[in-house]
């Protein structure tokens, strides 16, 4: 009997031995290995527009690239790894062609002195490559011309630049060129029904929507009285903002009202005179000051 009872003991302590053990052995550390082609994500705000991209940067590493790892004339999955993804948060152009809201895939077909960009809408995951690939699912497709580059790019990127509120350029480097493709962007088109619309909802409007609607109108020229409409309305609901009334100096001055836009940058400069000391304040004095200089 007690031989059992100590075989018993034996086992139990056994199990509490290894239990202390499982429970004290770390768990094995994560490893994370470098990538031949690591990921990236572009995203880049246009305008109104959203734009994402997300793909997958090879090297050269003295590879020679065009004409040679990536074939001339062949479809190209503008990267590595999965083919590239684009989405757009608006409709645009792309080098002309239309394009609606969406995500996509984007593949192209270089070639010495044109390439070829096509894009097709994502349906579930994006595919490995190109071998999914047919032609018959195109959304669009626009062609652009390569430029050479002053320096070699080592790891392909993908860049947005010469934005505007209006557009911008899809920029692809690699090896020794760059392959701009302008994307455009009917921003007045899409904005100006939506502040309609907004100034259509029931209850007061909000003032900083009034004052940004008010302002865009400003700076693209369009109706300089609605715009001086929006933003007193906008002064009305927040009064005593220096910024506000700065601009509105700036909306009259351009409205030619140059005694109204000196009253207005004149108003503004006494309020901006008892923020407290800073940035806010310098900046304002200064822009105020450079205004009614312009309206002597």
């Amino acid at each position: 009997m007690k031989s059992k009872l100590l075989v018993s003991l034996l086992a139990a302590g056994s199990l509490a031995l290894v239990g202390t053990l499982t429970a004290q052995t770390p768990a094995a550390p994560k490893l994370t290995f470098p990538q031949a082609s690591p990921p990236a994500t572009l995203k880049q705000q246009v305008g109104i527009t959203d734009i994402e991209v997300v793909y997958s940067r090879p090297s050269a590493k003295g590879r020679k690239i065009f004409g040679g790892l990536v074939p001339y004339g062949e479809i190209w999955r503008t990267g590595a790894n999965s083919a590239t993804r684009i989405s757009f948060s608006t409709p645009v152009k792309v080098g002309g062609a239309d394009l609606p809201a969406g995500n996509y895939e984007l593949f192209t077909i270089p070639t010495e002195n044109e390439w070829t960009f096509i894009f097709q809408s994502l349906k579930d995951r994006p595919q490995w490559g190109t071998y999914a690939y047919d032609q018959k699912n195109d959304t669009a497709r626009a062609t652009a011309k390569p430029v050479a580059t002053p320096r070699p790019t080592e790891t392909f990127a993908i860049t947005l630049s010469d934005l505007s509120d209006n557009g911008a350029t899809l920029n692809l480097y690699w090896e020794n060129i760059r392959v701009p493709l302008p994307i455009t962007i009917d921003t007045k088109g899409i904005l100006v029904p939506q502040i309609a619309a907004a100034l259509q909802e029931p209850g007061t409007p909000n003032p900083m929507m009034l004052f940004s609607a008010a302002m865009y109108y400003y700076e693209n020229n369009l109706d300089l009285h609605k715009a001086l409409e929006w933003i007193n309305t906008a002064i009305a609901g927040r009064p005593g903002q220096m910024w506000m009334i700065y601009r509105k100096g700036l909306i009259l001055a351009k409205l030619g009202d140059k005694a109204g836009a000196k009253a207005a940058a004149e108003e503004s400069l006494a309020l901006t005179e008892k923020a407290p000391a800073g940035g806010l304040r310098d900046e304002y004095m200064r822009l105020n000051q450079a205004l009614l200089e312009r309206l002597k």
